[in-house]
């Protein structure tokens, strides 16, 4: 079986031009529309990442969608490894 992840590849690379655009978009209507793209783009990454696993292909982490809403204390909380009260 053949580990091709082209089409994982692919969808990271349009995740990534979805939230340029989304720091770009000057309208709410433009951003509401990024936002919705952006969440669509994770859905079918988190589907092909589910598929992969199942035929027994290795994912590498770096593959996997990132939560970018996070706040500044938790950022650094899992930067330092010390939790901010």
């Amino acid at each position: 079986m053949s580990d091709d992840l082209s089409h994982l590849q692919a969808l990271n690379v349009r995740l990534s031009h979805e939230r340029e655009y989304l720091s770009a978009a000057k309208t709410p209507k433009e951003k509401a529309f990024r936002e919705h793209n952006i969440k669509s783009v994770i859905k079918e990454i988190e589907g092909e990442i589910s598929f992969l696993k199942k035929r027994n292909i290795a994912v590498p982490p770096d593959m996997e969608p990132v939560d970018m809403d996070i706040s500044d204390d938790d950022l650094l909380a899992e930067l330092t490894g010390y939790k901010w009260i």
